[in-house]
C-alpha cells in the first residue's frame, strides 16, 4: 500500500445545507470511491484515519460530517446526538455525498461502495437502500438503527457485514434478522461474518476496551477484498 496523495477538509451542498466531509485521495490520484459513515462519537480523528487507510488501499474516501462538527467522548453525549439525527436526514445527507462523491473527478466508476461502523453501520444500509444503483457495495460494521428498521426494498448492494459474537448491542441474532429483511425485501446477496469480539471490536480507540487488533486486521483485509471485488473498474478497450 502507498501513502495518499492528498486529505483534505471539503464541503458539498445538499437541500441548500452545506455538509462538511473529510476527503482522502489515494496516491494514484484516482480510484473507486468510498463514503465512509461515522460512529456516534461523531467525525473524530479514528474515522479520518479510515478514510486514510482507504486512500492507501487505492480507494477516493469521503467521510461526511453527520453532526456538524460535534464530537464527543461521553456515551450518553454520544446517544443523545444519534437520537437527535433523524434516520430520514442522515440518509438525505448522505445521499448528497453519493452524488457529490460520483461527480469528482478522482472517482472511476458509475457506483461507490460504503463503509460504517455501529450508527454508521446502519446508516450504511440505509443509504444503500435509498441510494439504489449508486451503491454497488455495503460494509456495515456491527450496524445499530436508533429507531425503525428502514425499507430495504431499493437496495442493489451486495452486503459485507462485520458482527462481534460478543456484542449486546448489535447481538449476532440481530444481524441475522437484518440480513433476512435486507435478502426478502430486496433480493441483495448479504454475507455476515462474526468474530469473537464485542462491540466497536474495529475501534483502536474506543473507549469501551473491546478493541481487537487481530479480529480488526481480519475484518478489513476481508472489506478491502470485498470492496476491491465490487468496485471493480472493467477496462476500456
Amino acid at each position: 500500500m502507498s501513502a495518499p496523495q492528498a486529505r483534505q477538509n471539503t464541503h458539498f451542498v445538499r437541500n441548500g445545507k452545506e455538509i462538511h466531509a473529510y476527503l482522502a485521495l489515494p496516491a494514484s490520484g484516482r480510484g473507486p470511491g468510498v463514503i465512509l459513515i461515522q460512529e456516534w462519537w461523531g467525525l473524530t480523528d479514528h474515522i479520518a484515519d479510515v478514510a486514510d487507510r482507504l486512500a492507501e488501499a487505492g480507494f477516493v474516501a469521503l467521510a461526511p460530517d453527520l453532526f456538524g462538527g460535534r464530537t464527543t467522548h461521553d456515551s450518553d453525549e454520544a446517544g443523545k446526538m444519534m437520537s437527535d439525527l433523524p434516520l430520514e436526514q442522515g440518509v438525505a445527507d448522505l445521499v448528497g455525498a453519493v452524488d457529490w462523491l460520483l461527480e469528482h473527478e478522482a472517482v472511476k466508476g458509475d457506483a461507490l461502495g460504503t463503509v460504517g461502523f455501529c450508527m454508521g453501520g446502519g446508516f450504511v444500509l440505509a443509504l444503500a437502500a435509498a441510494a439504489g444503483e449508486k451503491i454497488a457495495a455495503a460494509v456495515p460494521f456491527y450496524g445499530v438503527f436508533a429507531g425503525e428498521d428502514p425499507d430495504f426494498s431499493g437496495m442493489k448492494a451486495a452486503v459485507l457485514g462485520h458482527f462481534g459474537e460478543k456484542d449486546t448491542y448489535a447481538p449476532p441474532e440481530r444481524a441475522q434478522d437484518l440480513a433476512r429483511q435486507i435478502r426478502g425485501q430486496s433480493g441483495a446477496p448479504v454475507e455476515l461474518q462474526f468474530y469473537p469480539a464485542g462491540h466497536a471490536f474495529h475501534n483502536d480507540e474506543n473507549l469501551l476496551g473491546t478493541y481487537d487488533e487481530t479480529q480488526a486486521q481480519l475484518a478489513w483485509k476481508r472489506t478491502l477484498t470485498f470492496l476491491t471485488e465490487q468496485l471493480t473498474v472493467p477496462a476500456t478497450v
